[in-house]
């Protein structure tokens, strides 16, 4: 049985990109690996949060986890901070981690150029944290999206080479799980190629965004002018929009609105009414269940405590062996 192990920051909500991009995948690996979910609120410090956001976030993501499908009777699904074993399983990586490299990751310069004024060393080390928090269970694979591809080649990289220094096969070099498929990512509805709140929290359908809100939306998404003549390639603003109806609505309605606008006769505000009725009926269940969570405080306490539980277990074993092979001994 394979280890599988991924998480998601606190950042308010769980939007419909990180449905596609890890949760469908989640619900299905409960049922055939050992799962270990988290919530990184860790993670999140990099961007400051105030101290009662923060904790409003990590309880807002564990009911969207457990109302979009993940059963903490198959998974153990916990909150990073709860298994202090991370912290210090990231400290010894980073010991064989060089500046170099984490200055050259691709994320780590685009947040450099968008937030000059908050170049934070967390920023710098999230690759080791994320390896730390993968490694910590020794999992064999890792739900990514395409922008977590190159964080998750370091954490193998990270591995392989705590392997060789200590002459140990210890960590396993974890892979990307995509079922087979290549890897999801749901675009922004304000014409981005990513579903993102740190972008644009207007371009995110959130899990628990009501009814009248996807519709507000989805009705206010970009798009362009149409096409003028057949054959035209599509924007990336509408692009978008038949990617997302891709993602919730029937084959026959994907290719009802291509057929129109290789027709050069596509009406956009049809097609968004569409989009926007298919996603409602889409999160509909999910969202149901998201109100229902919300009343029941003991319960979503229970689910945290016990998986912090469970997750320390693991982790202390790990982080045990890691001291023991680099030499950190009993006198």
């Amino acid at each position: 049985m394979d280890i599988v192990a991924s998480g998601i920051r606190p950042t308010g909500f769980l939007h419909l990109g990180n449905y596609f991009g890890a949760l469908r995948n989640f619900i299905k690996m409960q049922n055939e690996n050992k799962c270990f979910f988290f919530i990184a609120d860790y993670h999140s410090l990099t961007t400051h949060p105030h101290p009662s956001d923060l904790q409003t976030n990590v309880r807002n993501v564990l009911i969207d986890y457990i109302a979009a499908g993940l059963d903490p009777e198959k998974a153990t699904i916990y909150v990073q901070s709860d298994v202090p074993q991370v912290c210090e399983l990231s400290l010894l990586l980073s010991m064989n981690v060089y500046v170099g490299e984490l200055q050259r990751v691709a994320s780590f310069k685009e947040k450099v150029r968008r937030q000059p004024n908050n170049v934070n060393a967390g920023l710098l080390n999230y690759p080791v944290l994320m390896a730390a928090d993968i490694l910590l269970h020794r999992a064999d694979k890792v739900p990514v999206g395409k922008d977590q591809e190159q964080h998750l080649e370091m954490t193998r990289d990270f591995a392989q080479r705590f392997n060789h220094i200590y002459q140990q096969e210890y960590f396993k070099l974890p892979v990307a799980y995509n079922f087979g498929n290549e890897l999801v990512k749901i675009p922004g509805l304000d014409g981005s190629t990513k579903m993102s709140k740190s972008d644009n929290e207007a371009s995110c359908i959130y899990l628990s965004d009501a009814p009248e809100v996807v519709r507000k939306k989805v009705m206010r998404a970009v798009s362009d002018s149409g096409p003028t003549e057949p054959g035209q390639p599509k924007s990336q603003a509408v692009e978008n929009l038949f990617l997302l109806m891709k993602a919730v609505s029937t084959p026959d309605t994907v290719q009802y609105f291509e057929d129109q606008y290789q027709a050069c006769q596509i009406r956009y505000g049809d097609m968004k009414k569409q989009l926007a009725n298919d996603m409602i009926a889409f999160l509909q269940p999910i969202y149901e269940r998201i109100l229902e969570l919300r009343s029941k405080s003991d319960y979503i306490s229970k689910v945290a405590r016990e998986g912090a539980e469970k997750a320390r277990e693991s982790a202390s074993k790990t982080v045990r062996d890691v001291r023991e092979i680099i030499g950190f001994k009993a006198l």
